[in-house]
């Protein structure tokens, strides 16, 4: 009876875990709101970073960064370009649409726009 309590509460831990975990379609609704809090920001390589290590702001930097690089990768092969090619010009495209106020790394420095 142990076992089988065992076995369907390790069943149970396997089928909620990837509901508690967050989805792209969740990161993507959720960046604007943690760049404004000041808890992401863009970087010249064309990826987001951790400013602060709050809430779900690894998950989301890491989760829109897995997207981005599939899109670069997708954009370097399309064009036969290298792909940190492809990242800086990203890099420079997001920091110049950065929004005033909003993190962004510049010489390996979080600052403010």
């Amino acid at each position: 009876m142990k076992n089988i309590k065992i076995i369907i509460l390790s069943l149970l831990m396997a089928v909620a875990l990837p509901v508690m975990a967050m989805n792209l379609q969740q990161a993507m609704d959720a960046l604007d709101g943690a760049k404004a809090q000041g808890l992401v920001g863009e970087k010249p390589d064309g990826y987001l970073g951790v400013v602060s290590n709050t809430n779900n702001s690894a998950d989301i930097a890491r989760l829109i960064n897995e997207a981005r690089r599939a899109e670069y990768e997708k954009v370097a092969k399309d064009n036969k370009i290298s792909l940190p090619d492809v990242e800086a010009v990203a890099g420079k495209k997001a920091i110049e649409k950065t929004q005033s106020n909003y993190y962004i790394q510049v010489d390996g420095k979080w600052v403010k726009k």
